[in-house]
């Protein structure tokens, strides 16, 4: 979906595929023809934008085979959908049975990100419609934050500085600027906005041209970091926002009350990770690596708890749950509601349909792309609140 801002620039409203599970490239077509097209029909729309997330086994293959390539590029025009952006944390297995911390590996200290992520911009180039020159990929913050010493923080600075030369030479031979953003993630190296920027901008870190942050609100709401002093310092420190992920993360307003703490256990799940955090009334937060280890006693309960769960934007939880969906209204707001759009890649991101509590998980493909739809509905409606105009 494409928007027009007050400046005339357009700003690209999409949503990430890494909620239809797939490895390889078979699989990625599939899900063009069962979820993607099908969600752009329900909002009625000519084209729609997805957040494409190609695994390890689906990258090679089209790095691999220009015709393969060519046939993604085709099935994606057949079907009315177009991409301007991938999300490239997850590097594979990401529909498995158990994710938890496997989504961090392979880290930037290792070759084989830098290889992998070198192979998303290529084909990202390839992808782009023809009237877009550029395109943004979103990557891991570093590494999670153990094990993490300066003899590995010099080797991930050095493979993004390698990446941001690889990016010079797409763009130079294919006209096409790709920008690659970390996604601050709490537990990780980097997971505020400040971390983001003392790790881009310490001495030996890579240009900012190329590499800058992607801002999921999830996880800035998770980390109770207020979002317009967030973007705020980010400008300051000349660090991009090269694309926002649209997510809201679980809030329980007493975690001290039994019925709150029933109500969180039911979100407590084997698959994904929920880093949960609190502050305290200095400002600190605290936190533990997933949900039931604060329900078990490993985080303070007499101030808020926020988890890394990201919630359906349009459902909140019941009572007496909510969502952060306030911090993404006013992360948007600051990020495309001024003068000129901070960011012009937007990406609806919430992955954990088929992780909620029972009664909540869409059972049919078909509710699955509702809720999907109504997200995007929501997302679009902000964003026409915010004065910019929804294009053809």
């Amino acid at each position: 979906m494409r928007f027009r801002h007050p400046d005339g620039s357009t700003v690209h409203l999409a949503y990430c595929t890494n909620v239809h599970p797939a490895e390889n490239l078979d699989g990625v077509v599939d899900q063009l023809r069962l979820h993607c097209e099908p969600v752009r029909r329900r909002l009625g729309r000519d084209r729609l934008g997805i957040g494409l997330w190609l695994a390890r086994d689906a990258a090679r293959t089209l790095s691999a085979d220009p015709a393969e390539l060519r046939r993604l590029r085709t099935a994606l025009d057949t079907r009315g959908l177009e991409v301007v952006t991938l999300n490239g944390f997850p590097y594979e297995g990401f529909g498995a049975q158990e994710v938890k911390y496997r989504v961090y590996k392979p880290d930037w200290t290792d070759p084989e990100r830098l290889e992998h992520t070198t192979h998303l911009a290529r084909l990202l180039a390839a992808l782009l419609p023809d009237d877009i020159p550029d395109g943004t990929v979103s990557t891991l913050p570093l590494a999670w934050r153990t094990p993490f010493d300066a003899d590995r923080a010099r080797a991930a600075r050095r493979h993004l500085t390698a990446l941001a030369q690889r990016l010079d030479a797409i763009q130079e031979l294919t006209g096409r600027s790709i920008r690659i953003g970390l996604e601050p993630e709490p537990g990780c190296t980097v997971e505020t906005t400040a971390q983001a920027i003392e790790a881009l901008t310490a001495p030996g870190g890579p240009p900012l041209d190329r590499i800058g942050v992607c801002l999921d609100t999830c996880h800035l709401a998770t980390q109770f970091e207020d979002p317009h002093t967030a973007v705020d310092a980010l400008t300051a420190a000349g660090v991009p926002v090269v694309k926002a992920q649209l997510s809201a993360a679980l809030h329980a307003e007493d975690p001290g009350r039994p019925a709150v703490r029933e109500a969180l256990a039911a979100f407590a799940e084997p698959r994904f990770l929920h880093q949960t955090r609190t502050r305290d009334p200095e400002g600190g937060v605290h936190g533990t690596d997933d949900l039931d280890q604060a329900l078990a006693g490993g985080l303070g309960d007499t101030a808020p708890w926020r988890s890394h769960f990201h919630v359906p934007l349009h459902a909140p939880p019941e009572p007496p749950l909510t969502s952060t969906l306030p911090v993404l209204a006013d992360a948007l707001a600051r990020l495309v509601g001024g003068p000129a759009p901070l960011t012009r890649h937007l990406e609806v991101e919430t992955y954990t349909w088929q992780a909620l509590p029972a009664e909540l998980r869409p059972r049919t493909r078909d509710r699955l792309a509702d809720g999907i739809a109504a997200e995007l509905a929501l997302a679009r409606d902000l964003l026409t609140d915010l004065g910019l105009k929804e294009l053809p």
